[in-house]
């Protein structure tokens, strides 16, 4: 290990004093024993690579003419290997001329060029935003034109692929036609059975939505929902190859971010178009493009304005068939879905509401420790039905067992979801008291309460609702009795002088209700 390392040491004095004059043999025989140290230790060379201040030696020596570039480029594609090294590398000035090397005919050059850009960029947002600045796009979407090799095509996808996640390249590639690049691909490769056409395809479709997750890039390639690129996206759906459905769901939940594009696409149809595809998958049922199909329509449904009109393309019917998913991705989707499509409807919330198989699951699902995401969703869900329908919702969530669940989430560390449950707890103890008592007592409820009022970091929407809920629980007698053991007295007269006045004023309202019937 010793005499490794002093040859490297050796070798790496003889390329500092070797890269001033243009001995190419001495620099090149340099040059394989660092591509021989790094491969036997790829983090002990760099290291040393970096103390010995070689790097900022390396953009001379990256000369197009020159026999030892290919070299060069590798050894900086194996260095940037290791996370500490990337920002060295891009401080060294090592991206400009790998840039020009991308106009190179020679390909081990290009291949070598390909692999350390890529390294240089993977997993690292500083050296992402130098890129930014240079017009690495443009060269790589030019290049990218003239290929016709497989191999070439892929080693500038795996360049693309770690830039694309920043938001300004996303914009710098579409604006220079990357866009059209990838339609192209995957028109020359939807049908093809070779290996390499299917991996072309799925690189392709996943950059283009990739793309699409940056805001200006997906809104110009939106244009109004009258955009080429919008369209020949939307005849992925009803594809017969699961990647490009998958693709084609994910971009339109992409391009459903604000409320104008989701009310254009539920205008022009493409609701029946995610119902047919996710028909489809019920039985063969593949479960990442069902994933992505629900993502799609439960954005789409944020809008006011969508909500009928999904419900009445039947929406709800399909989504409803996902019920017996045991994934749990699918059945957060789900559920985010339903509830997004009955906020400020009534006869959907009271049709779903009485669904006995779907209120059944959601009590089922809001003890889904293991999924907190499920969880929370199914316990919004069952708040949001009760909130937003009639009296026989209430009923059936009290047969189901769905009142323990409400009040556990009354405890949730998120705010929305606290309020949301304490407003359907209020909902069931003003209207169906009586027959909330017995599950109202066995969730602790009152003791919950005490604790939301006495607690300083609840907010004051919380402390409103949780006194409303105690004035509605006193007309029991066992709550009553419970409110009256727990000395609510002292909480609430403290909250009279809470700074929020909705707050002091609803305190100062519960003070004499407690007082009159202590």
């Amino acid at each position: 290990m010793f005499v490794f390392s002093d040859n490297l040491s050796e070798a790496l004095e003889k390329l500092k004093l070797a890269s001033t004059d243009s001995a190419t043999d001495s620099v090149e025989s340099c040059l394989d024993c660092l591509l021989k140290a790094l491969a036997n230790n790829n983090t002990e060379a760099s290291v040393k690579i970096q103390e010995m201040g070689i790097l900022p030696l390396l953009p001379t020596l990256l000369n197009p003419q020159s026999s030892c570039t290919p070299k060069v480029a590798n050894i900086i594609a194996e260095v940037a290997k290791n996370e500490f090294m990337r920002s060295t590398c891009v401080e060294a000035g090592l991206i400009p001329p790998l840039i020009q090397l991308l106009n190179s005919s020679d390909q081990e050059v290009l291949l070598q060029t390909g692999r350390a850009l890529g390294n240089i960029c993977y997993d690292s947002q500083s050296s992402k935003e130098q890129f930014a600045s240079t017009n690495i796009a443009e060269e790589l979407v030019r290049l990218f034109q003239k290929q016709t090799e497989h191999e070439k095509k892929e080693m500038i996808f795996e360049v693309l692929a770690p830039l694309a996640e920043n938001d300004l390249i996303k914009l710098q590639l579409v604006e220079a036609g990357l866009v059209e690049c990838l339609l192209d691909v995957v028109a020359q490769t939807v049908d093809g059975e070779r290996e390499e056409d299917i991996a072309q395809l799925k690189t392709a479709s996943d950059l283009m939505v990739l793309l699409l997750l940056g805001d200006e890039s997906m809104q110009k390639l939106f244009e109004g929902g009258k955009g080429s690129v919008f369209q020949r996206v939307l005849s992925w759906i009803p594809s017969h190859n699961h990647q490009l459905q998958l693709a084609g769901a994910l971009a339109i939940a992409n391009f459903a971010r604000n409320d104008g594009n989701c009310i254009h696409m539920v205008d022009t149809g493409i609701v029946q178009k995610l119902l047919e595809l996710l028909d489809r998958h019920v039985e063969e049922g593949n479960v990442t493009v069902q994933h992505a199909a629900l993502s799609a329509l439960r954005n789409l449904a944020i809008p006011v304005v969508n909500k009928s009109k999904m419900l009445s393309a039947g929406v709800a019917d399909v989504v409803l068939k996902f019920l017996q998913s045991e994934m749990p991705p699918v059945q957060f989707k789900l559920l985010g879905t339903l509830r997004m499509l009955i906020d400020t409807q009534a006869e959907a919330a009271d049709q779903l509401g009485t669904n006995g198989k779907l209120v059944e699951r959601l009590v089922e699902w809001c003890e889904a420790k293991d999924h907190a995401g499920v969880m929370g969703e199914s316990n919004r869900l069952l708040s949001a039905l009760i909130r937003h329908s009639k009296s026989k919702v209430r009923a059936s969530t009290l047969q189901g067992g769905g009142v323990k669940h409400l009040v556990t989430m009354a405890t949730s560390e998120h705010m929305i979801m606290q309020n949301e449950a304490l407003v359907a707890l209020g909902l069931i103890a003003a209207l169906d008291l009586v027959a909330a008592e017995k599950d109202f007592v066995g969730a602790n409820l009152v003791s919950v309460l005490h604790k939301l009022l006495s607690d300083e970091r609840s907010a004051p929407e919380i402390k409103y609702n949780s006194m409303i809920l105690i004035c509605a629980v006193m007309g029991s007698e066992p709550l009553h009795k419970e409110v009256q053991s727990l000395a609510f007295i002292d909480v609430v007269s403290k909250l009279r002088a809470h700074e929020n006045k909705t707050v002091s004023h609803q305190a100062s309202l519960t003070e004499q209700r407690l007082t009159a019937q202590s």
